[in-house]
């Protein structure tokens, strides 16, 4: 890409949208101008990029031009109004709303599991940032996939409050300080979720599908993993639910292999995986924590272990497990940052692989950020 290139991050003043600005930096994505656009509200304000203030634009018909790569987190609202447009004129568009990832035209991408599907050097791509629990649940199991394959998921999401934006978060600082002042929860500040959120937890708030059950980030985690691993057939059976932890998303994972596999193998296999890292110190109970994942670029991944019931089904009541009991499931504890691997870092990887950037310099995303040991 050249310094001539202009880019444009539009959302640029939620939550996901600083966070882009803030990894672009970090990774010193390649580009010439940059334009950040947001609501008409917004218009006039500045926001500070590498070491310089930025006006924001009104997001208005024609925002597009002059303009070559766009990285989208305005809402679906938004997107569905301006995305195809700008696709249309021959911008790139990296979108991180819900709005086109089940749309046939537009390639649902998480770049360390299907990047090599997107298209380079063929025109105009709308590529989608896919569900931010289903990106951070398929890095940690893809590599346990190329290995042994899999054919069913079993999962249960601790979602943060990052997931419903600026004002969710905002909302559980609010919540949390009436609650440390003696306040009847009844009487607490909420404006985006029904049920109290400071030291609480509840079944996500996404609506319920009423013939299945099923609320519809339970149903994304089915459709789009589907999608992603291009593999229909893909079993996955989630409950997703949102807790009070302010920006990184946990999961507990049990996974059915599509052939037996030991302790050490699957452990070798996860060492290997892009950007994953494994953080399962049996001895001083060190296991991943939506804390040690925050602000980071991996997907942590721990609490290693073979499915009891499995492996007493296999082998016996009386079995014992060691390190080279074969067993073809598996539990795992895993936490990622959803505002970065579950979103903004995700949408800046994706324009990585549009323009070539980290394909030229030889390496397979690399995390830029130090966080502590586990």
């Amino acid at each position: 890409m050249s310094n001539a290139t202009t880019i444009a991050v539009v959302g640029a003043t939620g939550a996901v949208g600083i966070e882009i600005l803030r990894v672009l930096e970090q990774r010193e994505f390649p580009h010439g101008a940059i334009r950040l656009l947001a609501s008409p509200r917004s218009a006039g304000k500045t926001l500070r990029y590498r070491g310089a203030e930025v006006a924001i634009e009104p997001l208005v018909d024609g925002w597009h031009r002059g303009v070559n790569l766009a990285l989208m987190s305005a809402g679906s609202g938004p997107s569905k109004q301006f995305a195809k447009a700008a696709v249309a004129a021959g911008v790139n568009v990296v979108d991180n709303s819900s709005a086109f990832r089940a749309d046939p035209e537009c390639h649902l991408i998480v770049p360390e599991v299907n990047g090599a599907t997107l298209p380079r050097g063929s025109g105009a791509v709308l590529a989608a940032v896919p569900n931010c629990s289903a990106i951070i649940m398929l890095v940690a199991l893809n590599p346990l996939r190329e290995a042994f394959g899999v054919r069913h998921i079993n999962v249960s999401t601790y979602q943060a409050a990052s997931g419903a934006g600026a004002q969710a978060m905002e909302e559980l600082r609010t919540q949390s300080r009436e609650a440390l002042e003696g306040r009847d929860p009844l009487a607490w500040t909420r404006s985006v979720f029904n049920e109290p959120y400071a030291f609480n937890l509840f079944s996500h708030n996404a609506g319920i599908d009423a013939e299945t059950g099923y609320n519809g980030e339970e149903l994304k985690m089915i459709s789009e993993s589907r999608r992603i691993w291009d593999d229909p057939a893909l079993l996955v059976s989630p409950t997703c639910v949102r807790v009070p932890t302010m920006r990184a998303h946990a999961e507990s994972i049990t996974v059915t292999l599509g052939r037996a596999a030991t302790e050490r193998e699957v452990r070798t296999a996860l060492e290997r995986g892009a950007s994953v890292r494994l953080v399962d110190d049996r001895a001083s109970n060190g296991f991943p924590t939506p804390l040690k994942a925050q602000g980071g670029d991996e997907v942590l991944v721990g609490r290693v272990r073979a499915d009891i019931a499995r492996i007493h089904e296999l082998h016996g009541p009386g079995a014992v497990v060691t390190e080279q009991t074969p067993c073809d499931r598996w539990s795992l504890f895993v936490a990622g940052d959803q505002l970065r691997t579950g979103a903004a870092l995700t949408a800046v990887k994706i324009a990585e692989l549009m323009v070539g950037s980290q394909i030229d310099r030889g390496v397979l995303f690399p995390p830029i950020t130090t966080r502590p040991a586990s």
